[in-house]
Order: structure tokens, then C-alpha cells, then sequence
């Protein structure tokens, strides 16, 4: 198997031990897919006789992001709603009259799969060219079984016509459809039943709800969680974003990959997460765009060891957002997270929330995937905001130039 080697680089690998991972003077040495080695430049391994070399002239790498909660496949836009949240009027009543969630998935329901896969692949590529190399992709906009399916499909086909790594959560569970009006449970039932379909298409690697109280009750959402188990599939949550409904501790109590949002997170259900090695994914995107003012318990989180990831939650309704970049500045300014926690949050933690062990840092035997920042130090980008410095991104051996 042939070697590449990427020399003089200034390497954050985000593994543990120390601040960034740091490598003042690094090398990459690439085999196929993998990273066989990563240290400094003078401890090279000996004998080993690359057949192609990158002189990276001092640059910054970093391991490749990791978008950990997306919605991007959907129909149609709700510009209309931000207007009206302009003028006062709250998330909880466009939902409860018919907006929100529901408008989006009208507009789903209508939109061809080849509407649907143009629109989020575009998407996808807009990601993508900030050095996003891993997405995770979830459905709950089709909310019938043969709608969410092709969501999923969608979603899918990504990840094998994009040089991107796509994860897909099954979210059925993401509002009540109108011809369920007042049958929750029956809802609830019919979308337990869905999953096994769904699993056995290939179609989910995860299964996901909302939980609070324009959602789903914590009864209804551990149904769900009791089908995805018997199927082998791990669970998140959509959690505490609105009120304290104690899911993170319910989502905890089944072994969750990951709870989301956050902003009302109890100190039971921070124990809940730190004991269960569950994932805090924190979405600044959300709480910007709905002008929230209540925010996640990140100290508590922080003193409690529980790891904290950062995504872009880009969907229609609550945070059209397309750039993990910008994301990493309103972690820092809204939340108060340091850079360094920051990034970690769109690399190790952001892996660990998708259940992938093969990517977020860089080291030995994991995947060759990393970002050639114009930069010299990480927290550099995280300090710009509204600025692209992505030069290169090699995902699993693979170079693309950016343009």
C-alpha cells in the first residue's frame, strides 16, 4: 500500500493529553483511507518511503468537521414565519396553527425526490466547502412510512454521489401530522412500527424524537426508544430546548448517543448524561434565530465532564443556518464556550454524539479525513466569523481543492 506524506504543518489534533492536541511542527503520514502515523516532523518513522509528498509550508490542519444535527432535506422555505416572529408572534403559535413543522412538511410531501435531493445537496455543498467532511442528516419532514422513507433514501444517496460521510437519523417522531389530529398515540404506534422498514432497508443508523410540549410526551418518546432498541438501533433526543420535560434523563436512561438543545437541562439530567456517557449537542444557530434567552447550563455540563458538540441544526423553521464555522463563533459569544471547547464540539465530541470512533481526532488508525486551514491557529477561525479560510480537505485519503 503506497504512503502520502503531508509535512511542516502546525497540526491541532484534537486527541486527548493536551491543549488542542498541538503539534507545533507536524506530518501526516496517509495509508489508503487511514492515517498510519501523525507526530512531529523529526520523529518521522524510519525506512518508510512515501510516493507522494505535501509541503504544507506551515499551515494549519485540523481533523474534518462533523456536522452532528441537520434536517436538510425538506421542501419549500418559512421566510414568511421569520417575518412573523418579527412581529411578535411566538414558535409555539405559528406550530399550533398550522405553521412551523407542518408547513414544512406539506411542501416535502409535495417536493419529487430529485426536488428533494437537489435541494439538499446543495446544501450539503455549501457545508462542505467549510471543511465539513461528516454529516449527520435526520427525516421527520415526510411523516407518513413511505414519505419518511424517501427522506432517508435522499439523505442516503448523499452520502454515495458526495465526497461526504452522511449519518441518518430516523425523526418521525417530530410533530403530530394533521390526519392524526388528537390520535398522539395512535401516531406514536404506527411510527414505532415504521422503523423496523426502515432498518431493514438500510435507510437509519439512529432514531431520534422531540420531546417537549409542542412535541412528544416522554411516555410517547420511550415507545419509540423500546422499537428502536429491539431493532438494535441507538437513540437521541430532542431535548429540554422549550421546557424541562426530563427527557435527557429518559434519553439517558436508554444509553442515548446524544440530547440536543438543551437550554432548560436540569441538574438530574445533566447527572443522567455524565453517567450514561451521553452527548450534549448544543445548536446556538436555534437559539439565536428564535431570539431565546434562557441558555444551556454549559458550566454545569462543563464541571460535570459531560462532552459538549456543536452543530449547525440547519433546517427551515429555526436555524436556516449553513456555516459550522459561524457556528463555532456563537458558541464562544453566546454560550461562553473557549475556542478550544468549541472546536472540540465539531470534532471529537461531535463524532462521539454520531457513535463514530473513527474520525473527530487525528491518529494513528483513524480516518484520513482533515482540513488545510489559511490560518495559523484554530482559535483564529473561531474568532472571525463571516470568513472562509478552508484550503483543502482530504477526506479518507482523498484530496479536493477548494476553490
Amino acid at each position: 500500500m503506497s504512503f502520502t506524506l503531508w509535512r511542516h504543518a502546525r497540526i491541532a489534533t484534537m486527541a486527548p493529553g493536551r491543549p488542542w492536541g498541538w503539534i507545533d511542527d507536524g506530518a501526516l503520514l496517509v495509508q489508503g483511507h487511514s492515517l498510519f502515523w501523525v507526530g512531529p516532523q523529526g520523529e518521522l518513522p524510519a525506512g518508510l518511503q512515501p510516493d507522494t509528498e505535501h509541503d504544507l509550508g506551515g499551515a494549519l490542519v485540523t481533523p474534518g468537521l462533523i456536522d452532528a444535527h441537520t434536517h436538510l432535506v425538506y421542501g419549500g422555505d418559512r421566510a414568511a414565519e421569520f417575518e412573523l416572529r418579527l412581529q411578535g408572534v411566538s414558535y409555539e403559535a405559528i406550530a399550533k396553527a398550522g405553521g412551523g413543522i407542518r408547513a414544512t412538511v406539506a411542501a416535502t410531501r409535495a417536493a419529487s425526490d430529485e426536488g428533494l435531493f437537489a435541494g439538499a445537496a446543495a446544501r450539503a455543498r455549501t457545508l462542505m466547502a467549510e471543511g465539513v467532511t461528516t454529516i449527520e442528516i435526520k427525516s421527520g419532514y415526510g411523516l407518513t412510512e413511505a414519505h419518511e422513507a424517501r427522506c432517508l433514501a435522499v439523505a442516503r444517496r448523499l452520502g454515495h454521489e458526495l465526497p461526504l460521510s452522511v449519518r441518518t437519523t430516523s425523526l418521525a417522531a417530530h410533530a403530530l401530522p394533521p390526519e392524526y389530529e388528537g390520535r398522539a398515540d395512535d401516531y406514536i404506534a404506527d411510527a414505532s412500527a415504521w422503523l423496523a422498514g426502515q432498518h431493514a432497508q438500510g435507510l437509519v443508523d439512529a432514531v431520534d424524537v422531540f420531546c417537549d410540549t409542542i412535541g412528544f410526551t416522554p411516555a410517547q418518546t420511550e415507545r419509540i426508544f423500546l422499537a428502536a432498541k429491539r431493532l438494535g438501533l441507538p437513540v437521541k433526543l430532542h431535548a429540554e430546548q422549550l421546557s424541562d420535560q426530563g427527557g435527557a434523563a429518559l434519553a439517558a436512561r436508554h444509553g442515548a448517543l446524544s440530547c440536543d438543545h438543551l437550554e432548560h437541562l436540569s441538574a438530574a439530567g445533566i447527572a443522567a448524561m455524565r453517567s450514561a456517557g451521553t452527548v450534549a449537542v448544543l445548536l446556538p444557530g436555534a437559539y439565536y434565530f428564535l431570539r431565546e434567552t434562557k441558555l444551556p447550563p454549559v458550566a454545569a455540563l462543563r464541571e460535570a465532564g459531560v462532552p459538549m458538540a456543536i452543530a449547525t441544526d440547519h433546517n427551515p423553521g429555526s436555524s436556516p443556518c449553513l456555516s459550522l464555522l459561524l457556528m463555532l463563533n456563537m458558541a464562544c459569544t453566546l454560550f461562553r464556550l473557549t475556542p478550544e471547547e468549541a472546536w472540540r464540539g465539531v470534532t471529537a465530541h461531535a463524532a462521539r454524539a454520531l457513535g463514530l470512533h473513527d474520525r473527530g481526532m487525528l491518529a494513528a488508525g483513524q480516518r484520513a479525513d482533515f482540513v488545510v486551514w489559511d490560518a495559523e491557529h484554530p482559535r483564529e477561525i473561531a474568532y472571525r466569523f463571516g470568513h472562509n479560510p478552508c484550503r483543502r480537505v482530504v477526506r479518507g485519503g482523498v484530496q479536493r481543492m477548494q476553490s
